[in-house]
């Protein structure tokens, strides 16, 4: 079983960059693809970004494509996401998960691990 915190979080500007981490324990991320996710009061949690086990492939939204960038480091055991040109709708809580299998997924349903989550607000 692995165990995910995330960090990074903050309150920000419309137009900011923000980097968020995804620290991994008990196992290896190697052994797992990994998504990010987010929840905004009142609405589903979505997806906004994947990476293969390999780190080979990655997928996003179009919500988030050309902004947001997830990228893994399996020697450090963390998992990032990199966010440019933040807008006000990006505000919510942001989830870090994992899943058994090699391939990228969008669904929430077929991810086994997540993290606690960390609030990122942006402002106008």
């Amino acid at each position: 079983q692995v165990q995910l915190v995330e960090s990074g979080g903050l309150l920000v500007q419309a137009g900011d960059s923000l980097r968020l981490s995804c620290a991994a324990s008990g196992r290896t991320l190697n052994s797992y693809s990994l998504g990010w996710f987010r929840q905004a009061p009142l609405k589903e949690r979505e997806l906004v970004a994947t990476i293969s086990r390999s780190g080979v492939r990655t997928d996003y939204p179009d919500t988030v494509k050309g902004r947001f960038t997830i990228s893994r480091d399996n020697a450090k055991n963390t998992v990032y996401l990199q966010m440019n040109s933040l807008k006000p709708g990006d505000t919510a809580v942001y989830y870090c998960a994992a899943r058994t299998g090699a391939y990228t997924s969008f669904r929430v349903s077929e991810y086994d691990y997540w993290g606690q989550g960390t609030q990122v607000t942006v402002s106008s």
